[in-house]
This record gives C-alpha cells, structure tokens and sequence, in this order.
C-alpha cells in the first residue's frame, strides 16, 4: 500500500465517487440516493467554499478514499463546541474493496490521513462528528487516537432525517503519535471494504 492525495476534480471524479456514496455501506455519507450530477455539484461547492477540501486518496494511484479537510469555525460545528485555534475537522469514506477483502487497510487508511493532516504544523488537533449510529468509524477513530467528546447535534445529511446526532470527538498530534507503535505491532481487525 502506497497512499498519496490529490484535489478532487469534481466532474472527472464524479463517476467513481458516486459509485462510493450511493452504496449502501456509505449510508451514514448521505448521498445514497444522489445522482452524478449531485456529486458535481457537492463537490463544486466544496472546491468553491474556501474553507473545505475534498482529496481523492490514491492507493498505488487508484482511487481508493476520499478524505475531507474543514475549518470547524465555519461548519456547523461552530454551533455546537468552542473551536481552538489549530482545530481541523475531517471526514473519510473508505472504498468499496475491487476484490478480496486486505486486512489493515482501513487502519493504514486512516493512519495516512492523520499523517497528511497533521503535516501542517499549524494543526494541533483533529476533529471529527460522525454519526453516532456509526459504531465501526469510532472503533476506528479510537484506534488513532480520538477521543469522545459527546453526542451533538447538527443539520442532518441525509435528506430524509431532521438533524444528525454527531459523536463529536477530538484527537491531537500527540495522541495520533502514541499510537502508532501499537497499531503496526498488534494484528489490524478492520479491513478494506467496511462500511465506515
């Protein structure tokens, strides 16, 4: 595995974007019920808004995670929590695996994306918000070094919910780093394909 990151391209990425987010293990992404014009769309957004960025992950070159990056001061989440300076706000889709099922993928994912966060010495802290429903994602983000902060309230993405019930939780660079020991000696229980 071989991870590197480069601008979503939002109507050359569209076709195989959408053919993630209107899975339904990528429920929990709200676009289940998109269309590849709706992903352009979202996607044109982001690219527009100045304060959110969406990278495609490359795994030897083929697409294979889409990660996020956001300012939380203007998300939703400035509604719900007092934003630090140094606060980066991040979501992650993992692909759908081509073929068998690679154990440690999603971890080796998700340490990657920490790592290409983290780059920037001006973040000192990640934050996430995933549904709090989403049970495999907080395993995950354990593993890496997040901790729960609580269960917040924000506008909903799925259509067909009022609102969205966020697990708002917290990881610093120095929290990611002490757990990179542990998670390359033990065996990696996550794999490529589950739903996150």
């Amino acid at each position: 595995m071989s991870f590197t990151f480069r601008p979503v391209e939002p109507v050359a990425d569209a076709p195989v974007l959408h053919s993630w987010v209107s899975q339904e293990y990528a429920r929990f992404w709200g676009m289940v019920s998109a269309t590849e014009q709706d992903v352009v769309e979202e996607y044109s957004k982001i690219a527009e808004s100045g304060h959110h960025q969406a990278f495609l992950g490359l795994d030897d070159g083929v697409p294979a995670f889409l990660m996020e990056r956001y300012r939380p001061e203007s998300s939703p989440l400035a509604d719900v929590y007092e934003v630090q300076p140094g606060d980066v706000g991040m979501h992650l889709l993992v692909s759908p695996p081509a073929g068998a099922p690679q154990p440690g993928f999603t971890t080796s994912v998700m340490q990657s994306v920490m790592a290409e966060l983290f780059v920037d010495p001006a973040t000192r802290r990640i934050v996430v918000e995933p549904d709090a429903r989403n049970h495999k994602i907080h395993v995950l983000n354990k593993k890496v070094g997040f901790r729960p902060h609580g269960v917040v309230t924000l506008p909903a993405v799925d259509p067909a919910e009022d609102h969205k019930q966020g697990l708002l939780s917290f990881c610093t660079r120095e929290d990611f780093l002490a757990t990179l020991t542990p998670i390359l000696a033990a065996p990696a229980a996550a794999t490529r394909g589950e739903s996150l």
